[in-house]
């Protein structure tokens, strides 16, 4: 059953009336209440916030940046985006657990993200497509949760003074150090400068050949593709994958590593630069020049989240850390070129600055939530890129048209 302790007054928890924070750094009053009788879980802060809990998943403790999503749906997908790395998840929506878990909607075989966060227990399964329960899927992946917080208290306090580092704690006898989990907290060093693509790209080049599950049938296989599509693994997807297979294409998986030459030794028809977690500016170190090699040889380029951000640094740009970023697949983002509004499934925590863009790149998508830089293409060459992830794994399919165009601009280029 969820935990739920009786709060202090506001003031004490240096908080307002409506239960927003009242300031983001550590001088702030940190939130803190007793530890209730029952609690084997407890959130820790940088700042000494504490919200106690039940612990969920496997027993132990995790350190990272403390996050929100705002899907309703596809948390099994969510945790396993490789863009999750080095971060502990909040779910807003209370209902987790509900659809269980299984084999089909992976979109990485081990887990990136460090934990998750939740309002309610773990609901039990009930769909026909569950294979596991939540719980024991999360302890079967040494995945630390925490359920019976208040996560809008929690969503509240990142929305205002931006995604704290923290850690969870599972204990099953209740006993916690706080101040040495405080102490951890604040000791990690935080996602900016952090190259984390290396810890989750694939090592080896492989070839992918799975399109898009259908019901009745599961996932497919493409039959006489088109074009030859190279994948820049930074923390690719599944789904993405399949999406773009789904379009008629073979496609080779390549290491984040991998540079200019050893791309286009490949011979591709186009070249795809996948999502992944971290700072741009951490993986661009490598990144970036392979990128100004495929830049220069022509072939056509599409980019995505994190692709999207190294693609404006090959070009001049620069990124930036977001106070609190862009997660959950409910996210309006405008097409500027057909003044079209497309839902997306996003997450990132990193943002190009469009005004660094040079004469070249034209901005094609922009964010209505922010109005930051959600898209731009280049005016002289067969490139373009989104911040999105237009599979939509999950989310809604606004975006498949992408891959479509990808696929035109490839076969004008040939």
């Amino acid at each position: 059953m969820p935990v739920e302790p009786t709060l202090p007054p506001l003031s004490e928890q240096g908080m307002d009336s409506r239960g927003t924070v009242s300031g983001p750094g550590p001088t702030s009053p940190p939130y803190r209440v007793p530890q209730p009788e029952g609690a084997t879980g407890v959130l820790v802060l940088a700042d000494g916030s504490v919200f106690w809990g039940e612990g969920v998943g496997a027993a132990g403790t995790a350190v990272g940046e403390v996050c929100f999503n705002t899907s309703m749906t596809g948390y099994q997908e969510i945790l396993t985006d490789p863009s999750y790395a080095g971060q502990i998840i909040t779910f807003t929506f209370p209902h987790i657990g509900n659809v269980g878990t299984n084999e089909e909607d992976l979109e990485s075989l081990v887990p990136a993200a460090r934990g998750l966060i939740l309002k309610a227990p773990i609901t039990e399964p009930s769909s026909w497509r569950a294979s596991s329960h939540l719980d024991r899927w999360l302890k079967a992946r040494s995945l630390v949760g925490l359920a019976g917080i208040d996560t809008r208290r929690l969503t509240r306090r990142i929305r205002d003074g931006g995604a704290p580092n923290g850690v969870i704690a599972r204990s099953a006898e209740g006993r916690f150090d706080i101040a040495a989990l405080a102490a951890e907290a604040a000791a990690w060093p935080g996602l900016e400068g952090m190259d984390l693509a290396l810890g989750v790209t694939g090592r080896q080049t492989v070839a992918w050949d799975e399109t898009r599950w259908t019901l009745g049938k599961g996932y497919g296989r493409v039959m006489g593709p088109k074009v030859h599509v190279v994948a820049v693994d930074f923390g690719i997807k599944r789904n993405i994958l399949r999406s773009l297979c789904a379009t008629g294409a073979r496609v080779t998986v390549v290491p984040a590593t991998t540079t200019a030459d050893e791309i286009l030794a490949l011979k591709p028809d186009g070249v795809f630069l996948s999502n992944g977690p971290g700072d741009p500016a951490a993986t661009g170190k490598y990144a970036v020049p392979a990128i100004q090699g495929v830049l220069a040889s022509g072939v056509p380029l599409f980019g995505i989240c994190l692709g999207h951000q190294m693609l404006a640094l090959a070009l001049g740009g620069r990124t930036s850390k977001m106070p609190r970023g862009h997660r959950g697949a409910n996210h309006p983002v405008k097409d500027l070129a057909t003044g079209r509004v497309e839902i997306t499934s996003q997450n990132h925590g990193f943002v190009v600055d469009a005004t660094s863009l040079p004469a070249n790149a034209e901005v094609t998508h922009v964010s209505l939530f922010d109005g930051s830089n959600e898209g731009f293409r280049l005016t002289d060459r067969p490139v373009f890129s989104v911040q999105y992830h237009p599979e939509a794994s999950p989310g809604p399919e606004d975006s498949h048209y992408l891959f479509d165009r990808f696929m035109d601009l490839i076969a004008r280029h040939a």
